[in-house]
């Protein structure tokens, strides 16, 4: 029989999953699965869990969460030598990773997209020490993320960054960095920069509106000095995906990233403090099996 660990934030989405778990738990067995659930309980603890499940030869490991807990996932699974197939039932805030794979919001929905067995080999990114599914970046615009308090991107989507970006630029300084990416050399004073995997971002679907996510290269978007006019400017421009012909943005895709600075920086590695720059960025080209939508095949054929 093949075996399923449910990996899941017990906090998450309003306990919502927490109340559904025997059902969920239900149709896996249905289908075949001998399942087992993790509730995680702190920080690091999902990732010891995947990794567990693991190393036990699980066939599939179901997260559901936010992108927290999903990146936490990856993070114990990326170096293992059996890697089990990963499902996802997105409850967190803004789901972008999800949103990028186009897996439905509702609970039965994803379940449904889980065991109907349609997988891919997907790209992951890793930044030093650490992995990630989405996003990594560095510049004071990037800890938007974490400084948008929870109950703001529950009402307001990816508008809450908007909103916060606005607040928080006028005492934003632009520090003087270095990014060499497959050849190239940028050395100037930026304002943030975003090593994408996903055309999904901070609530914003169309920030990196070329990213493939089985391609094996990041999307690099720089953003160069600029007042708060300017800024706003952008950001309107980049609900819609037209953000990219602006001088002020710096748009590439490469596989190898190296970004140095003079002042300190922070890294941000899908939505959660990662540590200060200097970092390295490479893409582990179709690294881990995902289950996927028919919408999201259909979608990286088009692209």
């Amino acid at each position: 029989m093949k075996k399923a660990r449910i990996i899941y934030n017990p906090t998450s989405g309003r306990e919502a999953f927490k109340r559904e778990l025997p059902t969920v738990m239900e149709r896996f067995e249905k289908v075949g699965y001998e399942t087992s659930t993790h509730a995680t309980t702190g920080e690091g603890d999902a990732t010891n869990a995947a990794a567990t499940a693991a190393e036990r030869h699980f066939d599939l490991v179901v997260v559901a969460g936010g992108d927290g807990t999903i990146n936490e996932v990856i993070n114990g699974l990326a170096e293992q030598e059996h890697l089990p197939k990963l499902g996802i039932i997105p409850t967190g805030t803004t789901n972008d990773f999800a949103r990028a794979l186009c897996i439905p919001r509702g609970i039965e929905k994803a379940v449904d997209v889980i065991l109907a067995g349609q997988s891919m080999l997907l790209d992951i990114g890793r930044v030093n020490d650490h992995y990630f599914v989405n996003i990594a970046g560095g510049g004071k615009l990037t800890e938007l993320t974490y400084d948008v308090p929870s109950k703001l991107k529950t009402m307001l989507g990816h508008l809450a960054y908007y909103v916060k970006g606005i607040e928080m630029l006028p005492s934003l300084k632009p520090i003087r960095t270095k990014i060499e990416y497959d050849g190239t050399i940028i050395d100037e004073d930026i304002m943030l920069f975003l090593v994408s995997n996903t055309n999904s971002v901070g609530g914003f679907e169309k920030l990196a509106p070329d990213a493939r996510l089985d391609d094996g290269y990041f999307d690099l978007l720089i953003l160069k000095k600029m007042n708060l006019a300017e800024f706003v400017r952008i950001a309107t421009l980049a609900v819609r995906g037209a953000h990219l012909e602006d001088k002020r943005i710096i748009y590439a895709q490469a596989k190898h990233v190296n970004v140095t600075t003079d002042e300190k920086m922070q890294l941000n590695i899908d939505g959660e403090y990662g540590g200060l720059l200097p970092g390295e960025f490479r893409n582990l080209p179709q690294h881990i099996e995902f289950l996927v939508p028919d919408k999201f095949v259909e979608k990286e054929e088009e692209a």
